[in-house]
């Protein structure tokens, strides 16, 4: 029998410079509102964003709620692999869901000892609080039964999604195009010294925050790159801005360390952009046959994949292609309905 209430931890759902958990978080609430119109839902923020969700205009079958103690509600959904009470508050809350995006603090040197050392208490918390676990990926469901000691059994794997847009015949420009976070573990410092290849006109932009761990680092191979006028950091740019650069982009580099999914992987081939990506973590999962997979860790092999997609027409189209096929695969409207099935699970 399905339940007939659903409280999801929507924190994170708000901010004007959303996330991938804050992209995922709006997908699956107002996804689930739109998909089951019969349930209702409780819409649960933190103290210090209850105020700003007022904001924000929520489905008809949605309230709002202080996210304080456990929800009274059949069903409690943490979207973003936290759940603050003990076991012992259970009564009020019947099964706890939560979702697992990624564990990359646990495993690399990629963020402070004191976040890590949070970041871990929280993420073994969550496992033990949760009946079920959603994992966005086969990678990051085995890091979770490795490293939390979670039994398989309780673990569910649904991919994220993507919208794919329609385009227009734009004609591209010769821009390589990196969208993330500037920090250690997004490999900038590598994406700049392999650009440094291509010739003029060829240009490469970084759009995202530059204030990831490790950035100055990063931000220090743009400052003394021979390539630096062709080089744009644009710091965080507003979803208009981001979709301008797709559309705008024949290259798109992603040669991340760690991802528990790499959803810009997926947004690139959904705008018909060519992707170069990593082989590990949960990259080759995402990107299947339709991206050039490079050891991260190998500038000279990012160099020759960036140089021989920019010189081969027909390789372009190909991947073009692909990664067309590849983005329809990943749909929103799957996840809210498998995310559905495991709060209905005895």
């Amino acid at each position: 029998m399905s339940p007939d209430l659903i409280a999801l931890d929507a924190t994170y759902s708000l901010g004007r410079n959303l996330s991938g958990v804050g992209v995922y978080s709006r997908e699956i609430m107002f996804g689930l509102a739109r998909a089951h119109p019969d349930a209702s839902f409780l819409y649960c923020y933190r103290p210090h964003r209850l105020l700003r969700s007022f904001r924000d205009s929520i489905p008809p079958n949605a309230t709002r709620r202080l996210l304080r103690g456990a929800p009274r509600a059949p069903v409690f959904h943490a979207l973003n692999q936290r759940v603050d009470w003990p076991r012992v508050e259970r009564p009020r809350t019947g099964r706890v869901v939560t979702t697992f995006h990624d564990l990359f603090v646990m495993t690399g040197e990629y963020s402070s000892p004191e976040f890590r050392t949070r970041f871990t208490a929280q993420a073994r918390a969550a496992a033990e609080r949760s009946d079920r676990i959603i994992a966005v990926s086969r990678f990051t469901a085995e890091q979770i039964q490795s490293l939390l000691k979670v039994d398989r059994s309780r673990i569910h794997v649904i991919p994220h999604g993507v919208r794919v847009p329609q385009l227009s015949g734009t004609p591209r420009d010769n821009v390589v195009l990196f969208v993330g976070a500037i920090q250690k573990r997004k490999n900038i410092a590598r994406v700049v010294k392999a650009f440094e290849r291509l010739p003029d006109p060829w240009r490469l932009v970084l759009a995202g925050s530059s204030e990831g761990y490790g950035a100055a680092e990063e931000l220090r191979a743009v400052a003394e790159s021979p390539r630096r006028e062709a080089i744009e950091v644009l710091g965080y740019v507003s979803a208009a801005e981001l979709e301008a650069l797709y559309r705008r982009a024949s290259i798109f580099a992603f040669p991340s360390l760690d991802e528990g999914f790499g959803m810009p992987v997926l947004e690139a081939m959904a705008h018909q952009v060519p992707v170069i990506t990593s082989t590990m973590s949960a990259l080759p999962e995402v990107a299947g046959n339709a991206a050039l997979l490079v050891d991260p860790s190998d500038t000279e092999a990012l160099s020759e994949a960036l140089v021989r997609l920019a010189s081969d027409e027909a390789l372009r189209q190909d991947l073009i292609r692909r990664g067309t096929e590849r983005a329809r695969a990943f749909t929103w409207e799957a996840a809210v309905e498998k995310t559905w099935a495991v709060y209905n699970e005895g």
